[in-house]
């Protein structure tokens, strides 16, 4: 059954498409399996809460009947501004618009949230920008921009709160703009479109214009909320959909609430947080966590940007979905919110989780996978400017850049056939990845770091999970030991300017290009000699063995501009002679890839790599392959496009049918 939605309809109707619904949430209370609720152009001020679900074979969809013409926001309008002093206006709201959550007294705080400055969950915006939340009414009248934003310039534009009886007070500085002949909003509600109860599976949402919503902080021991997402559900497909001005989360893929571990760090305390995650992943088996019941989510081809926390977030919740096609840019650059949980995509548990062909720039952390990766593959992605651009100060709170970040995984984890541009580009406190024919500028960090810390004068080890395989049962829980990393046919060119000399690759953000920092790891053969060694095992003697580093495979590399090298790695391409460039040129709002660096690949031939190359991921004892258990044969490039019997390094097969035939490429 189809039934119709049009804001701009005369009067409430039923739904058909003679008499429309106005509002899309009472189509919500209705749609069931099949249906279809098509929505028409306009602005709807309102919070979806879709009832039913579908299934498999019969989801709900609901549909824009013009691509984004249909908008859905969480923000109002406010007008009645007047002159307060200088460029700063003030308005006031009286606080039952808000029913029982009012964004300008609820704090953006939790678990994880680093920053002593704490910001509100409402925000204002002008003509669909963000203003800046200062936090006194002197830091409003100032004109001084925000020395930690990425847009210093647009942090010029200020706001402040404060309550007054029943009303909540705004007050905002518009730079010389009267906010009376603006379009000024201000966030009301804290989701767009979210079911409030878990299992409403298999919904479709495609086309729409999701904006402005009043979103809490989402850590991993938490609820989280988006604009959008499933709520711990199953089968949701969000397509097409431009996603942008959320406080804290654009689309929330991830966990469901319980009472009894939710902000238990911030509001218990008694416990370490790692040890609250632990206890997380145990419980969220016992409610429901199962490869049956919930994920298998798709998102694709959506415009996503401009949220204060994350893109796509997601605890749990995320498993065996598909992150396709996506435009990610400008997460986490306001600087407004710090902590950790801040990404363009931002997964906890993102087992046999694909992220394949988006776009990702201009994000604090573009993409970060912790805990648990395990068979989850990045493949074909563009990546680059996920770092503080020259100038911008960093501020206590804020997460350090990188273009992908693994934290404390047991993997096995795929990075393919990606161009990461960024000046640190894998950061790996994890074991058990493999990083194959990828183009690479920025350097390996936290390199044998970044997971147990010092307590008391003795070593905490962070232990982490690891499953059955291709489930989310948990199989077992162990300390990273670093290595067990494969890392096959990339390219590497020193490109960035490494300025701070006593960077090491235990640092966060090291811009070292290469390979070298693998050199403290043992190769199989040296790995495997103490356990091979006498005719019966002394468990106390290989006590030392079983805490040492894991091996590492390192071949079939090309090293340019003075990238590094692992001292062990045979089959390699070394150019001292040639000066190598890349990189990503937008015009016109379209972004072109250039590069010379096919030009002297010369000869260099490398082997083709598939899962028995790989091997098995150490801990959990499974081996890089597809979701479905089949081999990988990396025999596709960046572009789709087959590797025949000669196998460049590198994401791409041929650079000359690269720069003819794909308009992306020059």
């Amino acid at each position: 059954m189809q039934y119709f939605v049009n804001v701009n309809a005369c009067c409430d109707g039923d739904g058909s498409k003679e008499r429309p619904y106005r509002y899309i949430n009472d189509a919500a209370k209705v749609a069931k399996a099949g249906d279809e609720v098509i929505v028409a152009p306009g602005i709807y001020r309102e919070y979806v809460n879709p009832i039913y679900g579908g299934t498999k074979d019969a989801p709900v969809v609901y549909r824009s009947e013009e691509a984004l013409g249909a908008v859905i926001t969480g923000a109002e309008l406010i007008k009645g501004w007047k002159k307060y002093k200088g460029s700063v206006w003030t308005a006031r709201v009286a606080n039952g618009i808000f029913g029982s959550y009012n964004p300008y007294t609820t704090e953006v705080y939790g678990d994880w949230y680093f920053s002593d400055t704490i910001r509100h969950a409402g925000q204002i915006f002008i003509n669909d920008q963000e203003m800046y939340e200062v936090m006194s009414l002197e830091e409003c009248l100032s004109n001084k921009a925000d020395e930690f934003a990425w847009d210093p310039e647009a942090s010029k534009y200020k706001w402040y709160t404060e309550q007054d009886g029943g009303e909540t007070v705004f007050y905002a500085n518009f730079r010389g703009k009267d906010p009376n002949k603006e379009k000024v909003e201000f966030t009301a509600r804290r989701n767009c479109f979210m079911p409030d109860k878990n299992y409403v599976d298999y919904i479709t949402v495609s086309g729409f214009n999701i904006n402005k919503a009043a979103t809490t902080w989402a850590p991993p021991a938490a609820y989280q909320d988006g604009m959008i997402g499933p709520h711990w559900s199953k089968g949701w497909i969000i397509e097409d959909c431009e996603v942008y001005g959320s406080r804290c989360v654009g689309i929330s893929l991830g966990k469901y609430c319980d009472p009894e571990n939710d902000m238990y760090f911030t509001t218990k305390r008694v416990k370490s947080p790692t040890q609250m995650e632990r206890d997380a992943v145990c419980r969220g088996q016992y409610h429901g966590w199962t490869k049956e019941r919930i994920g298998h989510h798709t998102v694709r081809r959506c415009h996503i940007h401009h949220c204060g926390q994350g893109g796509v977030v997601g605890r749990m919740g995320g498993v065996f979905s598909t992150i396709e096609d996506n435009h990610i840019h400008h997460i986490c650059t306001s600087a407004q919110l710090r902590g950790a949980e801040t990404a363009g995509i931002k997964l906890h548990a993102a087992i046999d989780v694909t992220i394949r062909r988006n776009h990702i720039h201009d994000c604090i952390i573009g993409v970060w996978l912790d805990w648990q990766a395990q068979g989850a593959r990045i493949s074909q992605n563009l990546m680059h400017g996920n770092y503080r651009p020259d100038g911008v100060k960093t501020v206590g709170g804020i997460m350090f850049s990188t273009d992908v970040f693994i934290e404390v995984g047991h993997g096995p984890t795929l990075i393919d056939n990606n161009i990461l541009l960024s000046k640190t580009s894998v950061t790996i406190p994890s074991e058990g990845i493999a990083v194959v024919h990828n183009l690479i500028l920025g350097g390996f960090s936290l390199i044998n770091s970044g997971v147990d810390s010092i307590v008391n004068g003795q070593r905490e080890p962070r232990y982490t999970p690891y499953h059955i395989r291709h489930r989310t049962e948990v199989a077992g829980f162990m300390t990273i030991l670093h290595g067990d990393d494969r890392i096959y046919n990339n390219i590497f060119i020193q490109q960035h300017a490494t300025a701070d000399k006593k960077m090491t690759p235990k640092d966060a953000e090291y811009a070292v290009c290469g390979t070298k920092c693998f050199d403290i790891f043992p190769t199989y053969e040296e790995w495997r000699k103490p356990f091979d060694e006498g005719e019966r095992p002394d468990m106390g003697k290989l006590a030392e063995a079983h805490f040492g580093h894991l091996p590492v495979w390192v071949s079939g590399n090309a090293y340019f501009n003075g990238a590094n090298l692992y001292k062990k790695e045979k089959n390699r391409l070394v150019d001292k002679e040639h000066k190598v460039s890349a990189e990503v040129v937008e015009k016109d709002g379209k972004y072109f890839f250039k590069t010379n660096v096919g030009d002297f690949l010369k000869d260099f031939n490398c082997s083709m790599i598939n899962s028995d190359v790989l091997g098995c991921a150490f801990e959990p004892e499974q081996r890089f392959e597809s979701t479905d258990g089949s081999e990988i044969i990396f025999n596709r490039d960046y572009f789709g496009a087959h590797r025949g019997a000669k196998v460049l390094p590198g994401p791409f097969a041929d650079y000359e049918w690269a720069k003819k035939r794909n308009k992306s490429f020059a």
